[in-house]
Order: structure tokens, then sequence, then C-alpha cells
């Protein structure tokens, strides 16, 4: 049985527990304020459905990670597990067909070796599933049945309710500030790993760039590990080229839809500027690739500049640019927008002119939120992969010519965690050196974001 029924279980339980909650605190109703509860019904309502939920939740999700092991246990203590092998690929392999077929998943065995096995795996998952089901409503009734019995005129329900809906919203909070650690943990172990057979010195100020997977990890050339033609290449094309075509273009499109469009032209361009955002990424690669690569080298060529190449890091700057655009529009516009009018209409009665209150008043006191956006904006361009697989190359060059193929550090994570490498090889525990640089940049950028965002903010409040 699915997770998915056991949770619509719980929850058409936790129903008739509110249901029956709310009816046993209506029979609490007075006429006589002295005699009238301290809490309103829907609140002693919520505090039998959120004990008779809740058990039954934290049962599903422990349920869901035993209930498989317990049923492979118990198929290979049956007799039709005798001969298959102890260990290995093999048995897996016979083990997961049965399974499959087992669970309708699939209509029949490609290994005749486990055609026996799918009977005691159907009896097993019927055994298993009722044990589920059972033990399920047990909890559910006895938790609704422990709530149910403390209901009574001066049971303080709302505060109960309350204090574990802060509980709920704290754990929530902490998943997130315990996911960003354990990919920092998981990182730094790896980059740990890494820098025991490459110097970090070599690492981070080596200036050439080709990890061999096919070297032995014992013969391995750390000169062939510096990165600085990677790190250039992310930087050149996401925080330089990208933010000259993003940041100009941005701050424009929302000047104009504040200051100067049509209430009607706004409804209409607004939606469609960000509908940039919504494009999948490889289409802005295959556009990258197939229209604007070619453009630049033509128009270099035309120009008397030789050697241009198809795939640039002009190229995959200028597409990873329009990409960005909205987050950049998008900020400035509602930062300007909140910007009381008190301020427009007061530097504009005192005779300056439109311009002028733009540059000199709203400009500044937008300036928190233009900066988070166009950090937000770097962020996103640092991190792009397929625009600049598909426009620019997989070489790493350390060059200042745009129209020449460069590199970056996600494109670099890809090419060494594809494919059947070993992960103790020093050319793939670099793609978790490559990506602890790159989060720590990324960390760096939000750090100095909010440092800006505050100074500002306190200048204009």
């Amino acid at each position: 049985m699915s997770p998915i029924t056991l949770i619509l279980i719980a929850i058409g339980l936790g129903l008739a527990g509110w249901l029956a909650g709310r009816a046993k605190a209506w029979s609490f109703q007075s006429s006589d304020p002295a005699h009238r509860p301290v809490s309103r019904p829907i609140y002693h309502a919520w505090y039998v459905a959120l004990w008779v939920a809740l058990p039954v939740l934290a049962f599903v999700a422990i349920w869901s990670a035993i209930a498989p092991q317990l049923v492979t246990q118990s198929v290979l203590a049956s007799p039709a597990a005798a001969e298959l092998p102890a260990f290995g690929f093999e048995r897996d392999a016979f083990l997961g067909e049965a399974r499959a077929v087992a669970q309708g998943s699939a209509p029949g065995v490609f290994n005749s070796d486990a055609e026996p096995l799918v009977a005691p795996f159907r009896e097993a998952m019927t055994r298993y599933n009722i044990i589920g089901v059972i033990v399920t409503v047990l909890i559910a009734v006895a938790g609704g049945g422990f709530a149910f019995l403390r209901l009574r005129p001066d049971f303080r329900a709302r505060t109960r309710v309350e204090r574990t809906v802060m509980a709920i919203l704290l754990l929530a909070s902490l998943v997130a500030i315990l996911t960003t650690f354990g990919i920092f943990a998981s990182l730094v172990f790896e980059t740990v790993r890494f820098f025991g057979m490459v110097s970090p010195i070599e690492f981070l100020f080596g200036t050439k760039w080709g990890p061999d997977t096919m070297v032995s990890p014992d013969a391995v050339d750390p000169s062939r590990y510096g990165a600085v033609p990677l790190f250039w290449g992310t930087i050149f094309i996401g925080a330089i080229i990208a933010m000259i075509v993003a940041i100009p273009l941005g701050l424009m499109s929302a000047i104009y839809l504040t200051q100067y469009a049509d209430p009607r032209v706004r409804t209409w361009v607004k939606p469609l500027l960000e509908i940039l955002a919504g494009v999948p990424t490889v289409v802005y690669g295959y556009f990258a690739a197939l229209t604007v690569a070619p453009a630049i080298r033509d128009a270099a060529v035309a120009i008397g500049i030789s050697g241009a190449s198809t795939e640039s890091a002009l190229a995959a700057g200028v597409v990873m640019g329009v990409m960005i655009i909205p987050f950049v529009s998008s900020m400035a516009d509602d930062s300007m927008a909140a910007v009381p009018s008190a301020m427009r209409d007061g530097s504009l009665a005192m005779g300056a002119t439109k311009s002028e209150t733009i540059r000199r008043v709203l400009f500044p006191a937008a300036l928190p939120g233009i900066v988070a956006g166009i950090m937000l904006a770097v962020s996103r361009a640092i991190g792009e992969t397929m625009i600049v697989v598909m426009a620019a190359s997989p070489a790493a060059n350390l060059t200042l010519n745009p129209l020449e193929p460069m590199s970056t550090v996600t494109v670099q994570i890809v090419k060494l965690l594809t494919g059947e490498q070993s992960t103790d090889h020093p050319a793939t525990l670099s793609a978790f050196a490559l990506g602890f640089v790159l989060f720590m940049v990324t960390l760096a950028l939000n750090f100095i974001a909010l440092r800006v965002v505050k100074r500002f903010r306190e200048a204009y409040e």
C-alpha cells in the first residue's frame, strides 16, 4: 500500500476527529457568561484533529521507510528464495523484477528464476499493508481519544493549537536551514578529499585546467587542476557580459514602466517581459547556439575580425543577459513603485523635472530593492549551465577576447560528473571543489547584497 493511501486515511480520521471535537465543544456553550468555555469550538476541533493527524503522519513516514525492507526480509526467509544467490547484483535484479510484478507495475518477469518470488512478494505486501492500516487506525483512535477526553469548558485549546502550529512552522523553517547545512557539509567533505590529492594553492591559483579521468589517481599531475580559467570564464560571461546587457535594459524598462508608460501599455508589457523568466534555459541555449552565436561570428568577420568562433563567450553572455532581464526589471519596478508618492510629488512641486526626480529621489530611495535584484541576477547568471554548454565551449581558456571559446565552473561540473568516472578519482572530486567555490561566491554575493540593502534602507527610512 502506498504512503498516499495511509495519508488519505490520516486525513479522513483527522476530519472525523475535527467534527467530534467541534460537536463536543458546542455542548459546552452556555448562556451564562461565567460558565462559557475559554476557547472557541473551532480550536477544540483543531486540537483533536492535530492529535489524530500528526502521530499518524509520523508513523506513515517511518512505516514507508521500513515496510519495503520488512517485505524483502520476509520474501528472503521464504522457501522460494532458497535458490537465490546470497549477495550481489543478480539477486537484487531477481528481487526487483518480482517486486515490480507483485506491485502491478510490470506485466511479467524477464528471468524465470524470479517467477517463484512473485507470490511471496504479494503475500508479504498484503500482510504488511494490513498491519500498516491497522496500526494507522489504532494510532489515530488513541490520539483522538486522548485529545477528546481532555476537552472541557476550561481547557485552553487555542493556546495548545497555536503552540503546535508554531512548532510546525519552526520545523518547516529548519528544514530549509538544515538542507543548506547538509549541502555545505557534503561539499566540504568531498572538497577536503580532493585537497588531500591536489594542493589548494595549485587549484585556486593555477592557470591550466585539463583533468584526465583515464590517468591513475597515483599518477595525477596537480598542475592540470588550475581552476583560474574557469573562475575567469564564470565571471566574464555571467558577471560582466550578462550584466552589461541585463542591468541597463532592466533598469530602463523598469523606469519606463513605472514612470512613463500608459497604464494600458504597462498592463501588457510587464507580463510579456516577465515571460522571459519562465522560458526554459535549454531554449535559450538553442537560441544562443543556432542564432546568436553564428550572427556574432558573421558580424565579426564582416568588420574584419579574424578567428571569431561560433562558440564564443559573447554569445553565451548576451543570451544570458537577456534571460535575467526580468530579475533586474521586476525588482527595480517593484522597488520604485513602493516609494511613497509624497517624495515624488514633493520633488516635482519644488520645480524638479521628471528625469531629475527619478535620478535624485526615486532611484536612491529604491536602491535597496534594485541592488537586491542585481545581486539575484548575478547569482542566477553565474550558476547557469545550459546556455554556456550549448553556446560557449567546454574548453577552459584564459583570455580577454569575448569572441573566443570559454568555459565556466558549472559546465565543468556537468562534464566531470557525467559518465562512469570513479568517485575516488581526483578529476571527479574536483567537481565538488568547484561546487564549493561556487557556493561560497554565491553566499558572498548574498551577504554583500544584504549589507548594501541594510545600509541604504537605514538612510532612507
